[in-house]
């Protein structure tokens, strides 16, 4: 489709620019509401993966209160059930309803290229690492931002002194896994979709598509998981057929948040258990606590696994993962199993496959050894390519440097990227809360914009990033998914050291075996005083 410009001068509607209507979108311009942002959502509703990317069946993966914005508590928190995805989505939408955001949300705008018209020294060839950024909000125009909006061919551009990316990691465009050559989707005879594809389907059309049909789903994550206990419902009559799990990676999953009757928070998120994890900028004293305490560290891993081995049947069925339960967490892979998902599968209604290699036959999914699955469709819940959608919209030089030096987006505080001006990223960087630690950024970055402390020079931001790449890497095979969740805490009191926070330190002796996202912190004065 060619699109044309509106006009040839953007148009200055407000300092700020956001870029995206899901959680981290809604959190940042309720904190930069004074600026007066303006929101750019693809979509007519707020909500983001809550809005789009959801079964049925999805529900919260933790309590309520756990995933709760500070000054908006939940309407039935005490409700021990984790909230469905529709209930999440109202919850989202009466926080939206509530700060009066919607005003400031353009719905069905779509940004589909960024242009930096800001000082030509960022970004270029050479580019000193002693560069001092200044104030954000200048006065000059930074970024020219391009707006399409309802599917029109006609394009708006806009302008603004700093523009927030939260596009999110995860919707918009699926991850495909690739094929050899004449072994790819074209060559089978049933339906291939994406987790994506089967998202916008109503309850009837998936009953419609998995009813009776011999499925392949593949992953091992949250949304397989979901996926086949779907299917396994869908075909529960006697002319149901089996649903197959294609697992490519085995990860530990659990049943709940209770371990041997001790609840989960004491073994990863609370001051204490984060002392046995290494964290960046801990000093020597800290690095040789962390080195000698190191054995307590396995064994609660160990602790935690013997409890998954009595629970699931992992060894009956060779799902027992080959790397520790430490190495999950600290990747942010742990997920929820249902309740019933091993039942069904001794019922017959769920079939488990492992193979790393495999690809497409006319009459459904080849192995190495020869063997075949049959199936009538193949469902991919193979995750989505984030970096991808951003990718798409920023310009050169900066798409280039995105995941420079690292092979990670590097992201000072988890939301700005030292060589990128003027620009934020928030919702990119994962724990154990990601509403809680993405509001944190959001209260952080708002203190930036408001020149409330300054930023470190550009070599030092680098530093510290590359130093919690490191530190990721020694803590798990799977650091590609830029998750801090084994030093969260230390993260927060650097968060909240910028602004001022000192109260987030006191007493934290009589904290250190209290949750990590505690209902008495999200009481405290400084937090409503913002």
């Amino acid at each position: 489709m060619s699109m044309n410009r509106e006009n040839n001068h953007p148009k200055i509607i407000s300092k700020i620019g956001i870029i995206g209507g899901g959680v981290s979108g809604i959190a940042i311009a309720k904190q930069l509401l004074h600026h007066n942002p303006i929101v750019f959502e693809a979509t007519d509703s707020i909500g983001g993966v809550w809005k789009h990317c959801t079964y049925n069946s999805t529900k919260l993966q933790s309590h309520c209160r756990d995933y709760e914005f500070t000054d908006f508590p939940w309407p039935n928190r005490d409700n021990p059930d984790f909230p469905t995805h529709t209930e999440v989505l109202d919850y989202l939408r009466s926080y939206a309803k509530h700060f009066d955001l919607v005003k400031n949300i353009r719905f069905n705008s779509k940004v589909v290229e960024l242009k930096f018209t800001g000082n030509p020294k960022f970004g270029g060839v050479g580019l000193p690492h002693d560069l001092d950024y200044g104030s954000l909000l200048s006065g000059q125009s930074m970024w020219d931002v391009a707006v399409q909006t309802n599917d029109s061919d006609i394009i708006q551009w806009y302008s603004f002194e700093f523009v927030v990316v939260c596009v999110g990691k995860y919707g918009d465009i699926p991850k495909i896994p690739v094929f050899p050559c004449k072994k790819g989707p074209e060559v089978f005879n049933g339906n291939v979709l994406h987790t994506l594809d089967y998202c916008k389907l109503d309850q009837q059309a998936a009953n419609q598509l998995l009813n009776n049909k011999k499925v392949v789903v593949v992953g091992f994550k949250k949304s397989a998981i979901d996926l086949v206990m779907e299917c396994a419902h869908a075909n529960q009559g006697i002319e149901g057929k089996p649903c197959t799990m294609l697992i490519r990676t085995l990860h530990w999953t659990v049943p709940h948040y209770w371990i041997w009757g001790l609840p989960f928070f004491l073994f990863y998120s609370t001051r204490f258990s984060q002392l046995l994890h290494e964290r960046p900028n801990q000093g020597l004293l800290k690095a040789l606590l962390c080195f000698i305490l190191s054995p307590m560290r396995l064994g609660i891993s160990k602790f935690i696994e013997s409890y998954l081995l009595w629970k699931f049947p992992l060894e009956k069925y060779d799902l027992k993962p080959e790397h520790p339960f430490a190495e999950d967490y600290a990747s942010c892979q742990m997920a929820i199993m249902p309740e019933n998902f091993f039942s069904e599968v001794e019922k017959g209604k769920i079939l488990l496959k492992k193979a790393s290699k495999w690809w497409f036959c006319n009459e459904g999914i080849e192995f190495e050894d020869n063997t075949e699955v049959e199936a009538d469709v193949v469902i991919l819940a193979t995750g989505f390519n984030g970096k991808k959608k951003i990718k798409t919209i920023l310009p050169e030089p900066f798409c280039s440097l995105l995941e420079y030096p690292s092979g990670l987006i590097p992201l000072y505080r988890g939301t700005i990227h030292p060589l990128i001006p003027n620009m934020a990223f928030v919702g990119y960087v994962e724990t154990y809360s990601n509403l809680y630690s993405s509001e944190l950024r959001t209260m952080w970055l708002s203190g930036l914009v408001d020149d409330k402390f300054k930023l470190p020079k550009v070599e030092r931001m680098l530093s510290q990033t590359l130093k919690e790449t490191e530190v990721m890497k020694r803590a798990t095979r799977f650091y590609k998914r830029h998750c801090i969740s084994t030093y969260s805490i230390n993260h927060s009191d650097e968060i909240c050291n910028d602004l001022g926070w000192s109260s987030w330190r006191k007493n934290w002796i009589a904290e250190a075996f209290g949750p990590y996202i505690s209902q008495d912190y999200k009481k405290k004065d400084w937090i409503h005083s913002l």
